[in-house]
Order: structure tokens, then C-alpha cells, then sequence
């Protein structure tokens, strides 16, 4: 049959759906030259290929696919001339499509017309709409056909749903733009610019009516009549909005009442024409496929100019999301419905096989009470995000309550009962906000969720009015963490009472957060929230005490949050101490990568409760415990500060202004014997692993008794502060204290434990690698550096050791990936093998260890230095390099490395293992405890406690 052979016979046919549809699509087959479904039910590749394929609906009640064949299509007809529009047709296709493991084309067609609707995962949903006539004149058309059968990835659309979200939000840059530009409050912007946005989801998704007769949708058409017309796009949008806000007529159509409060003000802004064209270009795009859960970051960020720079960067994904998500809110629903499964079981076969009609009857009222038990569940469950943004977790965990009771709904256990309607809703989400424009986004972006899903999953296009019901302190504009009382006191601001906390809290050091929140503001957090926070405490520790303490007032079940990883150890780890002091952490990720603001930081993740669960996961894996630094096995965070230690250890000078030289410069003021003495070499943590650069400071600390003024070197610095005070691009002026002639931090401890000794030891503060050099008086090590009063080789190799490092990588914090050094944790809780002060050098360890450590140090200072070596060979001869190349010798990583280092790494791991196990000897431990870290934390925990007594 020809493409016009098959256009004649089908035209203008008086058959009905029932009587024409199988005809009409074996004449399909035979003109595309497809074989037809046989009584096989199975196509020659082995897919189901049938007529009247059986299978159950999502709304209940059995239903037939009118054609299906597997991995193509699923085509539902309807009477030709009979319908307006195919929106039932279709949304009875939406709930067959899981029951047909979602074929990638849903074909609606009254044979006159037809509609390809795309149904491909994650990407931007297209309709190929098209005649009855046009197959025979059209050969795009006939391709389409062709294309189902043979081939439905040709249809693909090919743009994902990330991108038509990213389309959508840099589509308003020059509206909101514009905006500003007329000096419009932001908070003005952000409310205006949502309800354009969800005017256009709206009509995409049917919500708003097609002008009649026409595919122009309302919205749209508004636009396309007021282009080059501001005046007349302003008060056809006024209508319109009004409209909305209570329901009525607008251009001879209908509009549904919407309000909710979006549309209860319905101020519209004055627009550009650039800005009218840009709405324009915004409308082509296909609001329908907008992914909620990124669609807020992107949005927010298109609207607030101090985040535009962000706008194409990463963002926080939904899978990203479900890692709190899931098992904090999800997986205790889960468990719940797993058990009303078991106990509904063999209820079900009673119900299915009953000796009698009341045993029928019984069975099936147990059934729908437990099948209503789990779903009032679902329903009554709340859950509260304090730091919401622009609710995207909010979006993902409605999502999930929604997918998991439309999972209870459909499952078999309650076939032939009355089935009932989605009921999860909205109204059980919370969220705190402070900023507007995030806040004004929440909201949008949780109800633009919810009816995205209904129409996704076959629920139909027809809401209860108003459709954006009002809820009422639901999400709120505020801060979080602190409020003030009538008088004006600081005082905790109000959380509402929900089962389920979960979020992305700020995250904000303690050294930033003065430059961003002001000292007002900070000192009246300290004074709120004091002795439950240190005052060193990263900003994020106050929503983790908030919500620890709301458990323990039972107004929160669980809480699930995320930090920077450094929440391990230091200051921040004292809120996890009164987590599990009050309850218990059930669930952590202790160091994965997150997108912040476009960049990838290092974050801990956090589940926890009163202390009632049982079972317990970390870093995807189960565990018996998990301690308050976030690792499981031996809880080192018991151990405690040794007073043999304490003093030590000191931190770097820290100039705090600009007391550097570079070498020219010092060279030439070297020369007077009255500088001299006050210009010094200086490293850092970067130079010690890196780099080779020769800097000098002026330090008027080496000579306290000689007045600065008296020298030529105090004209010299106080010029350089004059060029850096001018500077517009310093945040805040420092605090010289009435001394710019000073360092911030004069470094006296550091200068008392060093200053009898010919060399000391050294470490960087942070590095990929726990390593320690030395380092010759009287050159200062800067505040990036711990310095350590030692300067025999013993104790060298004791801190170069395996077992220090396996301690000090536990004990320390992180700076995103990479170690910090802290030497209240890392050093004064390390007990050597001899307390310091009193080791037993007769002990045949102690030689060993100073030989070792001795001869590491010479063949790697030699490996650094080789003489006669270029510049350029030199720079890639450094601790970095030869380490990284240890790192991929012993199986660790795989990294590329710089040829010296690789051949040299075989002899390094020689000498670490020498040293190693000499220190074990001195421990009188065996060597293969160097092979089992968790051992090593074991013992000298224990070595610890016993030191302490």
C-alpha cells in the first residue's frame, strides 16, 4: 500500500475506535512494510508486539494498551472527530507506560490526527504532531512513522533536562537585568520574575488554555501581541494576573483560580522592549521539561547579580540530594512499608482463596487498613529544610514521598480493591530562608514539583482550586539561627515541629565570618549560643546544635545535614560530641566532593537521631558505630592531650602586612650591618613542599630592645603600608594596635622553643602529605607552618614515621582534600615511645631510629638537590613530586609522575619501611601492625589513656 493508497482509504472513515483501529494499523504496517502483530503477541526481534496488550493502571482498575510494542511504542486510538484535544487519551497512555517498562514513544492518533509524544529519560519531552492528509504529502511526516518502528531514537529530542533548565534560567538575565536597571528592589524582582516563570510552565503544561483554534498558548499570546508594545504588555498582563488571583475570563477563555499568594499581589513591573522580546525567545522554550530539583540554583542565580558569575557552573544534582534524602526521610518509610508488605501477605491469600464470603469480605478490610496505615504515613510525614535557598531539597524529598506512595497505590497486594488518589501534598513541606530572591523561588519550585509529577505520572491535568493552595507560614522569609526578643535580646528563632529535618546549611569559617555577618551580628551569636558552640566554629555547627536539640525536645525525629569535612575534628567537632550525647549518628559520609556556589568543596554529610536506630552506615558501608569524628572502628576522639607534649609544638610568625622582601631588595639593604639583623629568610608550608623561592622579612622582633624608628628599615615598611592601606580591594582594615610596626602574630612561642637550637623541626599546617624537614636558626617559619622544638634525629624519624602519620591523618582535620595539621589533636595527643624529656638512648631503637631518620633525610636532601642540576630540573624536584611518586609505588594512586621521582621512589619506600620499623622496635610492637592502621590506632590509643592515667 502506497503512503496515498493508505491516505484514500482511511479518509474521512465512519468507523469507530473499536470497529477501525486494528485495520487501520495492520493497512499502517503494510505501507511501512512492517510485519504485523500475529497470535505470537511477539515481534522477529523477540519484543512484545500485540493488540490489546493487558495490564493495570496507575489510577487502578485494568486497561488495555490498543497496540504495544515493546522497546517502540504504545499507541492508544480514540474515535475519529470525537475529541477536542488528546488529553485524556494520552493521560491514559501515562498510565499504562510503567506497566510497559516505559516505552520510549505514547502515540495518541484519531486516525485524521496524530501525536508522537517522546518518553525518553531525562530529556526535554517533544510531541510530533501531524495530519492524516500530511503522510502522503509531507515526507518528514512519513519519516516520523518510520522512524517508531524502525528506529524511535530518531525522535530523541537530544536535549536533556539539565539543559533546557539552564536554557530557561540565563532566558531571564536581560528581564531581570532590566529590572534593575530601573531601580527596582530585588526583592520585587525575584516575585515578578516567578510568576512569569510559572505563567509559562503553566501553559506548557496545560494549566493556562491555548488561545481557540490555535496552539498559541495564552501567555504567549500576550507576549507575541504587546512585542514593541510596553504599555499594552503591561495591562494585558494585569488582567491576566488578575484573573489568576480569583478565576474568570481573559480573552474570551477561561482561567483557573490560581492565587496561593503568588498571584494575591498582582503588580506587573514595566518592561524594555529588549526585555519583552527576551520573555519572547523564553516562551519557545519548553517549560514542561524544567528539572525542579537544579531549577531554583539557576534561576536564583540568573536573578542575583552577586551569583551571576555562577551561572554556568556546577550545581547540587538531584542524586547528589538523595544521598540525605534517602536515608534519613525515605529509608525508615521503606522499612515501614516492607513490613505492612509481610503482614499483608497472607492476609492477601485469604482474600484471594476465602472458604467463605465473610472470610472475603474480613480480608479485605484488613487489607485497606493496612494499605490506609502506611499511605497516612506517607501523608502525615513533614519535613523541614532550615536553610532552604530555593527548595530544592524540599522538591526531592516531596518527589520521593510522592514516587513511593504512588508505589503503595499501584502494588499488586491490593488488586480488586477500591483504589485510592495521590494525597501526598505540598502543604508537608517547611523551609527557612533569609534571603528574598531564594525565598521567593521555594515555593515556586516545590509546587512547579508537584504538578510536574501528577501530569508525569498520570494523574490528569485537572487541579482542585485554587490550584497553588495557600500555605500558610509553610516557607518562611527568615533567619534561622537568630532572633530577637521584644527587648531586643538575642534569643533562638522558632523551628516548626516536623518529623524529618534536612538541608545544606551555609557553610562560613570562623576567620570569614566577622568580614561577612559583621561583629554585631557575631557577638550576638556567640552570646546566644554559648558553651554549646565554640566561638571558633564554623557558621554551619549552629543549624547542626538547632537540630540536635529539637530532637531532644521531640519536636524532630532525624536530622540529616551537610558540612565542610572540617566538622570532623577541631572546635566543630563539638557539636557531633552533643549529637551523640543526646542521641546517635546513624548515617555519615565522612569526606565526599559537593559543588558550593559553581566549586567543588569537601563536605561530611550527617544522620542523626535520639539514639533509636539501630543500624548504622557509613561512607555507603554498614557499621556497628560511627564516632563523633566521622570513622568508625577505634574512636580515637577519646584520646586526650599529653602535658609531655605541650609546649612543644608552636605555630609560625603571621605578618598580617607587608613585611616581605624580595631577594634583590634584601640583598641591598643586607649590606648595612644596621639592617642586618632585622632582616630574616622565612618559609612556608608551600616552599617546604613546592617551591625554592628565597623570601625575607623585616622583623623587628629579632632585636626587641632596638627602637624601630632608630633604623632605616621602619621608613621602608611604613611606605609599604601606606601603598597597601590604599588599596580598594582590602575588605577590612587591620588592627595594628597602635604597632604597624609588628607582625599580626608576633610568633613569641614559637621564638622561645627555637631560639637555643641550631635547627628545629618543621611541617605544613595543611598538605597532601604528613612530611616534616628542617629548618636552621635563625630562618622563621611563617603561620602556614608548625615548628617543633627538636632538633635530634630520634625524634625526627618518630614524627616521620608511619605510625605519627597514621595518627596525625586520623586526629587532624581537612582542608577540602587535603590533611591539616592540629597540633592539639595531631601532636600533644601523640604519645612517642618515650615520653619526651626521658627517652632511654641506651635502647638499641633509639640509635636505629636516628640512623634511619638521619639517612632519610640525606639521600632525600640529596635527590633535591643534585649538584650541577638545572633550573629546570630543579623545579621538578620537590617533596610533592617524590612523594605523589611514592604514592603511585606503593598501589595508592595512579596518578602521572615526573621521571626522577619515579625512580626514586622504590629507594624512599626502602628507607620509610628502615624507619618504620625501628620506631616499631622502640613501641615493642611487631612489624606487620605497619600493615593495619586500625591496629595502630588501637595501640596507641591505649598508650595514650595509659599515659594519661
Amino acid at each position: 500500500m502506497t503512503p496515498k493508497q493508505f491516505v484514500t482509504t482511511w479518509a474521512n472513515t465512519p468507523l469507530g475506535e473499536k470497529q477501525s483501529y486494528q485495520s487501520h494499523f495492520n493497512d499502517l504496517c503494510d505501507m511501512l512494510g512492517h510485519a504485523k502483530p500475529d497470535a505470537s503477541g511477539y515481534a522477529e526481534n523477540g519484543s512484545p508486539f500485540q493488540f490489546e496488550w493487558s495490564l493495570k493502571k496507575t489510577s487502578g482498575g485494568q486497561g488495555f494498551a490498543d497496540v504495544f510494542y515493546g522497546g517502540h511504542f504504545a499507541i492508544e486510538y480514540k474515535t475519529p472527530g470525537k475529541y477536542k484535544d488528546f488529553g485524556d487519551a494520552y493521560n491514559q497512555l501515562l498510565q499504562y507506560r510503567e506497566n510497559l517498562n516505559n516505552p520510549p514513544l505514547l502515540i495518541v492518533t484519531d486516525i485524521r490526527n496524530w501525536e508522537i509524544h517522546t518518553n525518553f529519560p531525562n530529556t526535554e519531552k517533544r510531541v510530533y504532531r501531524f495530519t492524516h492528509s500530511e503522510i502522503a504529502s509531507d515526507p518528514q511526516k512519513l519519516a516520523w512513522l518510520r522512524h517508531m518502528f524502525d528506529d524511535p531514537d530518531r525522535l530523541n529530542p537530544g536535549r536533556n533536562t539539565e539543559q533546557i533548565t539552564a536554557d530557561a534560567a540565563k532566558s531571564f538575565q536581560i528581564i531581570t537585568d532590566n529590572m534593575r536597571g530601573w531601580n527596582t528592589d530585588p526583592t520585587r524582582i525575584a516575585f515578578f520574575a516567578t510568576k512569569l516563570v510559572f505563567c509559562l510552565f503553566a501553559e506548557d503544561i496545560g494549566l493556562l488554555p491555548r488561545i481557540r483554534n490555535t496552539p498559541t498558548g495564552i501567555f504567549t499570546d500576550v507576549i507575541q501581541q504587546s512585542q514593541g508594545k510596553p504599555e499594552t504588555f503591561k495591562r494585558h498582563l494585569q488582567n491576566l494576573f488578575n484573573q489568576m488571583n480569583r478565576g474568570g475570563e481573559f480573552f474570551g477563555e477561561d482561567i483557573k483560580y490560581f492565587n496561593g499568594t503568588l498571584f494575591s499581589v498582582v503588580t506587573v513591573e514595566e518592561l524594555s522592549l529588549e526585555a519583552i522580546d527576551a520573555l519572547a525567545k523564553a516562551a519557545a522554550l519548553n517549560w514542561e521539561s524544567i528539572e525542579p530539583s537544579i531549577f531554583g540554583t539557576l534561576f536564583e542565580r540568573s536573578l542575583d547579580p552577586a551569583k551571576r558569575s555562577q551561572l554556568g557552573a556546577h550545581y547540587t544534582s538531584r542524586e547528589d540530594i538523595l544521598l540525605i534524602v534517602e536515608p534519613v526521610l525515605m529509608q525508615p518509610l521503606r522499612y515501614e512499608w516492607d513490613t505492612v508488605q509481610l503482614e499483608a501477605a497472607p492476609i492477601r491469600e485469604r482474600y484471594d482463596n476465602p472458604q467463605d464470603r465473610r472470610e472475603r469480605v474480613n480480608a479485605g478490610n484488613q487489607l485497606l487498613q493496612l494499605r490506609e496505615r502506611i499511605l497516612k504515613r506517607l501523608r502525615e510525614t513533614t519535613v523541614l529544610d532550615p536553610a532552604c535557598g530555593s527548595g530544592n531539597f524540599l522538591y526531592v524529598a516531596l518527589q520521593e514521598l510522592m514516587d513511593l506512595e504512588k508505589e503503595v497505590i499501584n502494588h499488586e497486594l491490593w488488586d480488586g480493591l477500591q483504589m485510592p488518589l495521590p494525597a501526598v501534598h505540598p502543604r508537608q513541606m517547611f523551609g527557612i530562608e533569609i534571603a528574598p530572591i531564594a525565598h521567593a523561588l521555594a515555593s515556586i519550585v516545590v509546587w512547579i514539583g508537584y504538578i510536574q509529577w501528577r501530569i508525569k505520572n498520570g494523574y490528569g491535568r485537572t487541579f482542585s482550586e485554587p490550584i497553588l493552595e495557600k500555605l500558610q507560614g509553610n516557607i518562611v522569609c527568615k533567619d534561622a539561627i537568630l532572633a530577637f526578643d521584644e527587648e531586643g535580646n538575642p534569643t533562638a528563632p522558632d523551628w516548626p515541629a516536623v518529623d524529618v529535618i534536612v538541608g545544606n546549611p551555609p557553610f562560613l569559617g570562623h576567620y570569614k565570618r566577622r568580614d561577612e555577618l559583621h561583629d554585631e551580628y557575631v557577638d550576638n551569636l556567640y552570646n546566644l549560643f554559648r558553651n554549646r558552640i565554640p566561638h571558633n566554629a564554623d557558621l554551619v555547627c549552629y543549624w547542626f546544635e538547632n537540630a540536635r536539640n529539637q530532637i531532644a525536645l521531640g519536636n524532630a525525629k532525624r536530622a540529616g545535614l551537610l558540612a565542610t569535612n572540617s566538622i570532623r575534628g577541631g572546635d566543630n567537632r563539638v557539636v557531633l560530641n552533643r549529637i551523640k550525647d543526646t542521641g546517635d549518628i546513624f548515617m555519615a559520609w565522612s569526606d565526599r566532593e559537593w559543588i558550593l556556589d559553581g566549586a567543588a568543596v569537601r563536605v561530611s554529610m550527617v544522620g542523626f537521631d535520639d539514639g533509636s536506630q539501630d543500624h548504622r552506615t557509613l561512607n555507603g558501608q554498614s557499621t556497628t558505630k560511627i564516632n563523633s569524628d566521622l570513622t568508625g572502628g577505634v574512636d580515637t576522639t577519646l584520646a586526650k592531650a599529653l602535658d609531655e607534649n605541650a609546649e612543644m609544638i608552636a605555630r609560625g610568625i603571621e605578618t598580617g602586612g607587608p613585611f616581605e622582601l624580595d631577594y634583590v631588595e634584601a640583598a641591598r639593604l643586607m649590606d648595612s650591618t644596621r639592617n642586618k639583623p632585622f632582616i630574616v629568610p622565612i618559609v612556608n608550608g608551600a616552599q617546604i613542599l613546592k617551591s625554592r623561592s628565597n623570601r625575607w622579612v623585616i622583623d623587628f622582633m629579632q632585636k626587641p630592645g632596638v627602637p624601630p624608628e632608630s633604623t632605616e628599615l621602619y621608613e621602608i615598611l611604613r611606605q609599604k603600608w601606606a601603598v597597601a592601606l590604599s588599596d580598594p580591594k582590602r575588605k577590612r582594615k587591620p588592627k595594628h594596635r597602635g604597632k604597624w610596626w609588628l607582625f599580626r602574630r608576633s610568633g613569641d612561642k614559637i621564638r622561645a622553643i627555637v631560639s637555643s637550637r641550631r635547627r628545629y623541626i618543621i611541617t605544613p599546617r595543611v598538605g597532601k602529605f604528613r612530611v616534616f624537614a628542617w629548618l636552621d636558626h635563625p630562618t622563621v617559619a611563617d603561620s602556614a607552618c608548625f615548628a617543633i622544638a627538636r632538633d635530634d634525629d630520634y625524634f625526627f624519624g618518630v614524627l616521620h614515621s608511619k605510625l605519627h602519620e597514621t595518627w596525625s591523618l586520623r586526629m587532624g582535620t581537612s582542608l577540602e582534600d587535603r590533611p591539616r595539621y592540629t597540633p592539639t589533636t595531631t601532636f600533644e595527643t601523640f604519645p612517642c615511645p618515650w615520653s619526651p624529656g626521658h627517652e632511654d638512648t641506651s635502647h638499641p631503637a633509639h640509635a636505629a631510629i636516628s640512623a634511619a631518620a638521619a639517612q632519610l633525610h640525606q639521600e632525600r636532601h640529596a635527590w633535591l638537590n643534585p649538584e650541577d642540576a638545572s633550573a629546570k630540573e630543579l623545579k621538578d624536584r620537590t617533596l610533592t613530586n617524590l612523594y605523589n611518586a611514592l604514592q603511585v609505588f606503593r598501589g595508592r594512586d595512579t596518578i602521572k609522575t615526573k621521571p626522577a621521582a619515579a625512580d626514586f621512589a622504590p629507594r624512599l619506600d626502602e628507607l620509610h619501611r628502615s624507619l618504620d620499623e625501628a620506631v616499631c622496635d622502640a613501641y615493642g610492637w611487631e612489624y606487620g601492625i605497619l600493615d593495619d592502621e586500625e591496629e595502630i590506632l588501637r595501640r596507641l590509643l591505649a598508650l595514650n589513656l595509659e599515659r594519661v592515667g
